[in-house]
């Protein structure tokens, strides 16, 4: 008897990754939709209001994880895009409701998908972390900075805010740093009486330093443009 063995195509390695996004994507669905049901059949106006609050919070869950999906791995992806995106979904879903006011600013920025995603999971990290641990005695605020300089990229979450208690190693920050070793690079963390401060940096592969090398050249063009 002779059995034939199917191989399944999966040539990056994704197959389970996406199986895990399609997975939560429908199991948020199914809990927006049961909710929404709920909220619709009830005649208690207060239960009504409750019921669409939560069908509010889990669509904006939705939104993070849709904006956390990974890019196409073997195509350069606008990081400053991707970021912003995911910056704008993650306020929605946590910042606003603390009443943490943000401000992002970006660089242009290609970056190979899967660097990409991996730079877009610290950074939800981060500002989540913020969102959970920060107290802030005047003002909230949180800053989101993603900088090129030269063939290193450098992102920064820095918030105005202080921890209960000193930054301790969590699996958090265990991730973020294996992350950020994945990328060739490492994260940097700073407390002051001004607040809290992590920075990440890590260099551009080749193709991506080809790509920086565009960009710069285009906008030089661009200047010489407006000056004429």
């Amino acid at each position: 008897m002779t059995r034939q063995v199917v191989q399944l195509p999966n040539p990056d390695g994704s197959l389970l990754i996406r199986e895990l996004n399609h997975r939560i994507r429908n199991e948020l669905t199914c809990a927006i939709s049961t909710v929404s049901a709920k909220a619709m059949k009830t005649e208690s106006v207060v239960v009504k209001a409750a019921l669409l609050d939560v069908v509010d919070l889990l669509t904006q869950c939705a939104d993070v994880h849709g904006a956390l999906h990974m890019p196409n791995r073997q195509r350069l992806t606008d990081a400053a895009k991707y970021l912003e995106r995911l910056y704008v979904s993650i306020a929605k879903y946590r910042l606003e409701r603390l009443a943490i006011r943000g401000l992002f600013s970006a660089d242009d920025l290609w970056l190979e998908g899967e660097r990409c995603w991996k730079l877009g999971l610290i950074v939800s990290e981060l500002l989540t972390n913020v969102a959970r641990h920060a107290q802030f005695d005047a003002e909230p605020e949180l800053r989101l900075e993603l900088l090129l300089v030269g063939n290193f990229v450098k992102c920064r979450v820095a918030d105005n805010g202080s921890a209960p208690e000193p930054i301790r190693r969590g699996e958090g920050i265990a991730i973020i740093a294996e992350l950020a070793c994945s990328l060739g690079g490492r994260v940097h963390t700073s407390c002051a009486a001004e607040g809290h401060s992590f920075l990440l940096t890590f260099p551009l592969t080749e193709g991506e330093q080809r790509a920086a090398g565009a960009t710069r050249l285009t906008l030089l063009k661009r200047r010489k443009m407006r000056r004429s």
